[in-house]
């Protein structure tokens, strides 16, 4: 006796969470797996819920861009997260030659920082809890997930003035981020902060190395940049798009010649989206302050790490 099982309804889930650069990528992880697999994406938003005092407010960010937008319903999460899925799996294996694989695991929790080659053989039913922080997750799919990225609406005003200046210039992209890895002290601890000595390399790095780079500065702490950071180079400050237009300052990274990040997923993003193909990225050598999480499949290969 042969037994097999029917799907009536299948679909990838992804649990969004996190900042804009987070949910960028859990949700290409999502659309590669559910491009392949030829069954529709779907996001689940409960994440955005209360938080803790430690944890940092977050939002759902990714209606600015040309994605996939549908939504999970509690009951499809439910459906593929009820304990009684899995178990049920289990109790298959062996019987009648099934056996249990991943292309049957229809709830899938993200096991460690680094890359995971399992997500990349799950099954079309499957729900996806983590923040897969790796391009091995989706460059098989890198085309669809940059047209994805792009926004939404034109450039205009000081965003077109800004695009401009980018583009008709050696332009460098400089990201400095603060914000919570200074006001809250568990991310803090957790992340640490890029030093002025780290920018300064970076800019070494990319000055040494093609002429009259022209530094377009992005932070959320643009004072202390001002006041920490010596750069002797032309440098234009964008300091316009507040955080809820903070997509736009991703748009106007990507569009630079070459990207110097922080330890952000955001400036990653911004790097990562650039299209120029004799781009230079600098990122920094130690991501977290924590020794024990590897970050080798974070970096591209062809990005240099200070």
């Amino acid at each position: 006796m042969r037994l097999f099982l029917v799907q009536k309804d299948t679909m990838i889930i992804v649990k969004l969470s996190g900042g804009l650069g987070n949910q960028m990528f859990q949700y290409a992880a999502g659309r590669r797996l559910a491009f392949h697999r030829n069954v529709p994406l779907k996001l689940d938003l409960a994440g955005f819920g209360a938080t803790t005092p430690e944890e940092t407010p977050r939002h759902y960010a990714l209606n600015v861009f040309n994605i996939a937008e549908e939504f999970a319903g509690p009951e499809e999460v439910a459906q593929l997260c009820k304990p009684g899925n899995n178990l049920l799996m289990k109790s298959l294996k062996n019987v009648s030659g099934i056996f249990l694989s991943l292309s049957r695991q229809t709830c899938f929790k993200e096991r460690h920082f680094h890359f995971d080659p399992s997500l990349l053989r799950l099954g079309s039913n499957v729900y996806l809890d983590g923040y897969w922080q790796s391009e091995k997750y989706f460059c098989s799919a890198q085309n669809i997930i940059r047209n994805d990225f792009t926004v939404s609406t034109p450039l205009a005003g000081a965003n077109l003035d800004a695009s401009n200046r980018i583009i008709s210039t050696n332009s460098v992209s400089l990201h400095v981020r603060r914000g919570d890895y200074v006001t809250n002290p568990a991310t803090g601890h957790y992340h640490g902060l890029c030093s002025p000595e780290y920018y300064q390399q970076a800019v070494d790095y990319i000055a040494n190395r093609t002429s009259d780079p022209h530094l377009i500065i992005f932070s959320d702490d643009i004072c202390w940049v001002r006041e920490q950071l010596r750069l002797p180079r032309p440098v234009t400050f964008v300091e316009h798009n507040g955080p809820e237009f903070s997509h736009e300052d991703l748009r106007l990274m990507s569009l630079c010649k070459h990207n110097i990040i922080a330890n952000s997923s955001f400036s990653w993003w911004g790097a990562w989206l650039n299209r120029n193909p004799e781009k230079m990225v600098v990122a920094p050598e130690q991501w977290f302050n924590r020794q024990d999480i590897s970050i080798a499949d974070l970096i591209p290969p062809d990005w240099h790490r200070i």
